[in-house]
């Protein structure tokens, strides 16, 4: 399982900003994802944006003005180079319609304009239908910007507080009346356009009714509502069962993906069924055997300022039992020993 986070599509276009030519004068995206890496382009660059079908009726968006130069000011008859950009391509049935739209209206020609087509992230390192792939990200794979609409979402288990709604609040979560308030007031988080395969929630099964309702109010459609049969908040503290009752429905099940809302909970779930999880807290995919490279890169800069502060606790936490056991003298020779060395 392949995912690219938005901060991932953010780093993927300033990695490769020295592949495109420097005189790009037009930035056009293809709708909709499209034109979210057409405008990080244009930002980095500074150069106008517009849509494909702004473009193909010569309008480009006005810019702000903090990022105004003479160039921003020029219409489409001015523009010599252009580049038309999607966020990815697989089969390349956008890339190839926006090409036949574009030959058919003649810009090129009448303009004497050279446009080019790229894709940020591509099935293949090369693509026929793009001049230009930015990263080679193959099958399955899913986006920050799109996870909640793909096809994928209907063979997934999806946790609902953190997914579909923001988490209970500690006031919110008691288990009483302000609990059931919550329930059926919950704020929306995430939308889905897709039926979603499984929701698997460790909220209570004698709270089936107000979550049933509050689903059906936003229009969440689903296969099936699994919820923790236990007999009050206390008793699922006590056996600490968030993680292991996830864990063993989506083991036992048919889903390729569970979308999880907490970090330690994804750890636990990946774990303990041996499927991928993503984690919604920190936008990565925790694997059975721990994350890939592309994760731990997410990871750090994805760690949300919790999770931040327990791991250097742990760090300080270690240092001072090293000092307590060796003494003063010890831990900074061990330390001298473990310490990279310095290079030339």
């Amino acid at each position: 399982m392949n995912y690219r986070s938005l901060a991932d599509l953010n780093d993927t276009i300033l990695h490769n900003l020295h592949r495109l030519p420097q005189d790009i004068d037009l930035v056009v995206g293809i709708p909709r994802s499209g034109l979210l890496a057409a405008n990080l382009l244009s930002l980095l660059k500074n150069i106008p944006l517009t849509d494909l079908d702004s473009f193909l009726e010569g309008r480009i968006y006005t810019s702000g003005t903090t990022k105004r130069y003479a160039g921003l000011e020029r219409g489409i008859a001015d523009m010599r180079r252009i580049l038309i950009l999607d966020d990815s391509i697989s089969g390349g049935n956008a890339m190839r319609e926006a090409r036949k739209r574009v030959e058919s209206s003649g810009i090129g020609g009448r303009t004497g304009a050279e446009i080019l087509f790229a894709a940020i992230y591509s099935v293949q390192t090369k693509h026929p239908e793009a001049d230009l792939v930015f990263e080679q990200v193959r099958l399955p794979r899913i986006f920050q910007w799109n996870f909640m609409h793909h096809v994928m979402l209907e063979k997934s288990c999806v946790d609902i507080d953190g997914v579909l709604c923001l988490d209970p609040t500690e006031q919110q979560n008691d288990d009483g009346e302000a609990y059931q308030q919550f329930l059926r007031e919950a704020l929306p988080l995430h939308g889905s356009s897709r039926r979603i395969g499984w929701l698997v929630t460790s909220r209570l099964e004698k709270y089936r009714h107000l979550t049933e309702a509050w689903l059906q109010a936003q229009g969440i459609e689903y296969g099936q509502l699994v919820m923790l049969d236990l007999p009050s908040a206390a008793e699922r503290r006590r056996l600490g069962a968030h993680g292991s009752f996830k864990a063993e429905f989506y083991r036992k099940s048919d889903a390729t993906l569970f979308i999880e809302s907490e970090h330690e909970q994804a750890e636990t779930i990946a774990r303990l069924s041996g499927k991928p999880v993503l984690c919604i807290e920190t936008n990565q995919i925790h694997l059975p055997n721990g994350l890939s490279p592309v994760a731990v890169r997410q990871q750090m800069r994805n760690m949300p300022a919790r999770l931040r502060k327990r791991r250097q606790a742990a760090g300080e936490r270690a240092k001072s039992v090293a000092r307590t056991l060796l003494g003063e003298s010890g831990y900074l020779a061990l330390k001298k020993l473990v310490r990279p060395q310095a290079r030339g």
